[in-house]
């Protein structure tokens, strides 16, 4: 029956039908609807016979709720899709809609993926990023400065540093030896690698502690009660990578309640960043929002804002 509906959508998609001005009700067989819904009722029995609510029920509700939002609007873009090839190197979009699409259930750790009709929001060229424009008067992005080492530091329960943990990693570990970008690739080799071995890293990032925290009996057991079945070499891996997309989406959903009744919104998230449509008149709100949103489970963490004309032209603010 998933499968009948979305042959339908396709059907009305092929066909340059707008669902914003028919109905899907009203274009397909009642008998279909019927048998539908009624799958649905018997599903819906079944869970609450069987099923306690989980934990993490009203995350996950207000999540739906942001992502619906977020599907509801156009993006607007600027762009001629039939000059946009995959020969050239260039993503082909003729086939996809002007809407972002999420999935939150497309990956075991909750990071967002898109549905394949979707506006390829994450996994666009970077020189295509440009065709998206405002429907305001410029686009603000918050992210949190280098999130998945902050979330390490605070699944450990460590203090968070001022500065650029880069930066600051250089230099208390090794010893302003090399780049930025190349204690980067240091760490992250060391950490997602179990079978690496760095005293001093380990000595400011204990990965060994977590695994005595957060697994157990073959599964992650994540702060944002999610429990994820996963082999010990990619536990580290798939702790922070679930816990950072979690504590980005709970930051984004609060952003978005501030939002609510004014004329900016939120436009998407992207990785581990949210990027807001910003009204003119809304201005004075944006330290706010950049001050809720580095509120995180693991205390305030240093948020970057960046401000630009378009997606490809955002220049960093602080």
């Amino acid at each position: 029956l998933n499968e009948k509906a979305k042959m339908y959508l396709r059907t009305f998609h092929n066909a340059k039908i707008n669902l914003q001005d028919v109905c899907f009700y009203d274009l397909v067989p009642e008998k279909f609807l019927l048998d539908f819904y009624e799958v649905k009722n018997e599903i819906t029995r079944f869970v609450f016979e069987n099923y306690q609510k989980p934990k993490n029920y009203e995350f996950l509700k207000d999540l739906l709720f942001f992502l619906k939002r977020i599907e509801q609007r156009d993006l607007n873009l600027d762009l001629d899709f039939s000059k946009l090839d995959a020969k050239n190197g260039i993503l082909k979009l003729d086939n996809c809609d002007t809407k972002i699409l999420y999935n939150p259930w497309g990956t075991v750790t909750g990071r967002l993926t898109t549905d394949k009709s979707s506006f390829p929001i994450l996994t666009l060229n970077k020189n295509l990023r440009g065709c998206i424009k405002p429907q305001n008067d410029a686009f603000v992005e918050l992210d949190f400065n280098a999130a998945e080492l902050r979330v390490l530091l605070g699944l450990l329960g460590e203090k968070q540093p001022d500065e650029d943990i880069h930066a600051w990693l250089g230099k208390n570990v090794f010893n302003d030896k090399f780049s930025r970008e190349e204690v980067k690739k240091k760490v992250f080799a060391w950490l997602y690698n179990p079978n690496a071995k760095n005293k001093k890293l380990n000595e400011f990032l204990n990965r060994d502690k977590l695994y005595e925290r957060y697994f157990h009996n073959d599964c992650v057991l994540t702060p944002f009660y999610r429990i994820i079945p996963v082999e010990k070499e990619k536990a580290v891996n798939y702790l922070i990578q679930s816990t950072s997309s979690d504590m980005l989406l709970t930051s984004a959903i609060k952003v978005d309640k501030i939002l609510q009744n004014k004329k900016s919104f939120v436009s998407f998230c992207i990785h581990d960043s949210i990027v807001i449509d910003l009204s003119f008149e809304d201005r004075d709100a944006v330290d706010l929002l950049k001050n809720e949103f580095s509120k995180t489970a693991f205390g305030g963490l240093k948020t970057n804002l960046s401000l630009g004309k378009d997606f490809g032209s955002m220049t960093k603010i602080s």
